[in-house]
Parts: C-alpha cells; sequence; structure tokens
C-alpha cells in the first residue's frame, strides 16, 4: 500500500483560476504532418482526457520546418473544428529569435505574442510563457510587458519557462499577480529541479510546474540492458519496478515519478501516436510509495542518499 496521496485528477495553474488535466500534450514534434494526421493528434489527446496544449512560436525549427510552424498548424486545426477550443487551454511561448537567440524586450514580446495569436488563430492565450531568460532584460520591462497583455485581453495568465529560482523571484517581485507556471526539465533523469530551488519556489508562491521532457526525451524508452550508462540503466530497472508493482508501462512509471511531487507538477508529453498519447494517462492511477520513488530518485542520483 502507497502511504504517498494519490495524484489529483484536476491540477490549478497556480492562482490563475485555470485548471487543467494532470498531464499535459506537449507539441514540440507537432508541425511536419498533414493537418488531418495533426487533428488526429489533438482529438486523440483530448479524448485522452488531456486539456492543456503547451505550444511556442520555434517549435519546428528543430525539424527544418519554418518559425511558427506548430503553431500554424495547431492554429489550422483548430480553424476547421472551432468547437475544440472550448475543450483546452492553451500554451505558447515566446522570446527566442534564432541567430539572436533571446529578446524579452518589451516590443518584441509584445510582437511575438501577437505573432502567436495570429497563428493559432484564436483571440487569447490562456498561458503565456517567456521561453528562456533573456540576460539583457531587465525583469520589470518583462512584467510591465506581461501585465499590458494580460490587461489587454490577448493573455489570460503568465509564467516563465527555464528561469532559475532567482531569475524566477526577480520577475515575479515586478507583477501584480502570482506567476502561474514555472516549466523546468523534469523527469526520472533529470531531477535538478528537485534541488534547485526551482520546485521549493513553487511550492513556496503557489506556482505550477509543467515538467518537459519527462521521459527525458525518450531516453527511459531503453532497453536497460542497452543504456548508454549506469545511471541510466538504473533508473530504467527502478521504474521497471514500479511498473510491474502497478501493472502499467515504463512511460506511466515515469510520468508517476513526476507527479508524485508534493509541487504537483504537469508532466508534458509529445507522443506522436495516438495509442502512446492514451496509454500516458494511465499514469494517474499510479500511486507510488515512498520506497519506490525514492528508490527511482536515488538510481537518477548515481550516489546513496545522505
Amino acid at each position: 500500500m502507497s502511504d504517498l496521496p494519490p495524484p489529483p485528477r484536476r491540477r490549478s495553474l497556480g492562482d490563475s483560476g485555470l485548471s487543467v488535466a494532470p498531464i499535459a500534450y506537449g507539441m514540440w514534434r507537432f508541425a511536419g504532418t498533414s493537418e488531418a494526421v495533426a487533428t488526429a493528434k489533438v482529438e486523440s489527446a483530448l479524448a485522452a482526457g488531456m486539456t492543456l496544449f503547451d505550444t511556442a512560436d520555434v517549435y519546428g525549427l528543430d525539424n527544418d520546418m519554418p518559425f511558427g510552424a506548430a503553431e500554424e498548424l495547431f492554429g489550422a486545426v483548430l480553424a476547421a473544428q472551432p468547437s475544440l477550443r472550448d475543450s483546452m487551454v492553451i500554451a505558447s511561448k515566446g522570446g527566442i529569435i534564432p541567430g539572436t537567440p533571446y529578446d524579452s524586450s518589451p516590443a518584441y514580446l509584445r510582437a511575438a505574442c501577437e505573432a502567436s495569436l495570429k497563428r493559432l488563430r484564436t483571440d487569447v492565450i490562456d498561458l503565456y510563457q517567456i521561453h528562456r531568460p533573456d540576460l539583457l532584460a531587465h525583469p520589470a520591462e518583462v512584467a510591465a510587458t506581461l501585465m499590458a497583455l494580460r490587461a489587454e485581453g490577448k493573455i489570460r495568465a503568465f509564467g516563465l519557462s527555464n528561469h532559475t529560482a532567482a531569475q524566477t523571484r526577480a520577475v515575479q517581485a515586478h507583477l501584480d499577480a502570482p506567476l502561474a507556471t514555472q516549466q523546468p526539465e523534469f523527469s526520472a533523469l533529470a531531477i535538478s529541479p528537485v534541488t534547485d530551488g526551482v520546485l521549493d519556489l513553487c511550492m513556496e508562491c503557489g506556482m505550477t510546474p509543467l515538467a518537459w521532457s519527462p521521459l527525458a526525451g525518450g531516453r527511459l524508452m531503453a532497453d536497460a540492458g542497452a543504456a548508454a550508462d549506469t545511471r541510466l540503466a538504473d533508473v530504467i530497472t527502478a521504474l521497471d519496478a514500479v511498473a510491474e508493482t502497478h501493472s502499467v508501462s515504463r512511460p506511466a512509471a515515469a510520468l508517476a515519478f513526476v507527479l508524485a511531487h508534493p509541487s504537483r507538477p504537469i508532466p508534458i508529453i509529445g507522443s506522436q501516436t495516438p495509442a502512446r498519447i492514451a496509454e500516458a494517462m494511465a499514469a494517474v492511477d499510479v500511486t507510488m510509495s515512498r520506497a519506490q520513488w525514492y528508490a527511482v530518485y536515488q538510481a537518477a542520483l548515481g550516489q546513496p542518499l545522505p
């Protein structure tokens, strides 16, 4: 029997008033297919119970697609079936310019947000996030731009992505409302948010963590015997023990590890097949024990706990 509470069936995005399913659908690899295939992915995610759809203006560039390709395709899906919009919370990100690479100046953030609105063919972005910290942008200017976009009805809530705890505090200090979310890389292999202050700050300030790459970019899908290093093999072995106990797949066990943290993270999956999209939601029914969670964590740490 588990001594940890079961994952809640809904999770709030901070104090924004937005409530979503505990697993989100990510669109990093969404671009590059037909509108029909893209529609099938969106419908599969909705059918599985996912309600938060996370995209960004740069998604698609890694696959040699044009800037904005993922948003364009998502917008086409929504335009063809407008009723889908009422069933989802849309999150997007801005602040990256290939070659610059980061720009969170007021003029650029405003232009980026407005361009995303056009590509997504929606009147409002529910959650708008600064994709990565611009070290040349003053946090007060970033905060002022986010508040202005919200006041104009272009966004409902704001968050940060890939910011340190200190960078997050600096932006929050200039906002008139709490940040809704913070988006770090967090998985059974990438555990730094547990100790670098990011998840602690989320719990302190009421932000909801959105965990990107919760399957470690697919590395957690490998065979333990063929794993590239001992630490990965040990994590896979620990996850397989959880999966066997709860009669779920290893990906579901990996997502359950993220879901179990008391900061109430929302893993963002990027599965491209309907079967795997549906399979991911099995993680919500997994209630890990403390011993199981710490076994995975210690394997990821690569050394005994103190």
